[in-house]
């Protein structure tokens, strides 16, 4: 993605010219489509900022290799320098509330474009290097962000989970990987005068760009696997277990799994308990995520309801807290190794599975 900002020293035609531009009507349609699905709740402006900016950088992209404009090069590095830095706030959004002033966040965000923009004037040799650190840096800080695992993404409903998580891992992925081109490039430039340059950019830019696009509508949704083993490498606590028995007693009493924004910071809030706290006696006590924890509820529910009711599959769904059905599908396989439909015709309305498992 960057390395569309070395100089050439000389113009060739880009492989399949019309592609850049091929792959910014589709991010724009990706953009559209995120946008209506998001109309209804409060979007993740970072992450369609995010959408909108690789449409951009399509669109220079080609304009630069395809069509010889010199005149991106002074825009492109600094456009570049804002991708990571609204990679990071829209995993930020699913990750924690921010105790800072939206104007100082942005300001805080801004900086690496300013730097960028400032080497353009002073010291153009390094801006390679630097957008090669900018990417590199965010990446790991978005990781740091995802070691605690499913249970990272505190703010985001726990349907939407997996798919999330796996999309920012991926995004940070993308980073480091359009950081590496960067310095393919670079090196080529230094060495072989270009040489292999212009195909690797040509394809390699674009499916970044795409993965990035494609990591933030995903993201956007939210959900995520399970977090990473250390806390279950450690035995259960008698904490652990009296943190279980309230948030199992807050879900059969109040039924709070049926609230299809439900998060582990409004969980926390409603029991009473550090979101931490949760998370750990969860993962320590039961082997999983806060997000399986709440969706074995979901399930046990909506195998109860299609074996004793002639509420539709769909009815069933939305009544116990899932918004889509790919969702819905994944967890009761996971739950019960069927389909909610197989489920209905087996069981019909004898025996019910527990609720929790």
């Amino acid at each position: 993605m960057m390395a569309i900002y070395s100089p050439l020293r000389s113009y060739q035609a880009m492989l399949f010219v019309p592609l850049p531009f091929v792959v910014a009507i589709l991010l724009l349609v990706l953009f559209v489509t995120v946008l209506r699905r998001d109309e209804e709740t409060q979007p993740n402006r970072p992450f369609l900022a995010l959408i909108l900016l690789a449409v951009l950088q399509s669109v220079l992209s080609g304009l630069r290799w395809g069509y010889g404009v010199q005149a991106v090069g002074v825009i492109a590095p600094v456009t570049a320098a804002m991708v990571p830095p609204l990679a990071y706030a829209g995993v930020s959004r699913l990750v924690r509330t921010s105790w800072r002033p939206l104007a100082v966040r942005i300001a805080l965000h801004a900086v690496p474009a300013a730097v960028i923009l400032l080497l353009m004037v002073v010291w153009r040799d390094v801006i390679d290097i630097a957008l090669v650190l900018v990417f590199v840096g965010y990446a790991l800080a978005i990781l740091l962000l995802m070691r605690p695992g499913a249970d990272a993404l505190r703010l985001a409903p726990f349907e939407g989970a997996v798919p999330a998580y796996r999309a920012i891992i991926f995004a940070a992925v993308a980073l480091c990987l359009s950081a590496s081109v960067d310095i393919f490039v670079f090196l080529d430039f230094t060495w072989a005068h270009g040489e292999h340059a212009l195909t690797l950019i040509s394809v390699s830019n674009l499916a970044i760009l795409v993965i990035l696009g494609i990591a933030a509508a995903a993201a956007s949704r939210s959900r995520a696997p399970a977090e990473t083993m250390e806390a279950a490498l450690k035995p259960e606590t008698t904490e652990d277990k009296e943190t279980i028995a309230t948030v199992d007693a807050l879900m059969e009493a109040k039924r709070l799994y049926r609230d299809a924004n439900l998060n582990l910071d409004r969980l926390a809030r409603k029991a009473g308990i550090p979101a931490r706290q949760i998370s750990t006696a969860i993962n320590r006590a039961m082997d999983k995520n806060v997000s399986q924890y709440v969706n074995d509820y979901r399930i046990g529910e909506a195998c109860r309801l299609l074996a004793s009711t002639q509420k539709s599959v769909t009815e069933v769904m939305f009544e116990v807290g899932f918004q889509t059905k790919s969702n819905f599908n994944r967890e009761f396989r996971r739950v019960t190794d069927m389909t909610p439909l197989a489920w209905r015709q087996k069981k019909g309305g004898a025996g019910f599975p527990p609720v929790s498992s």
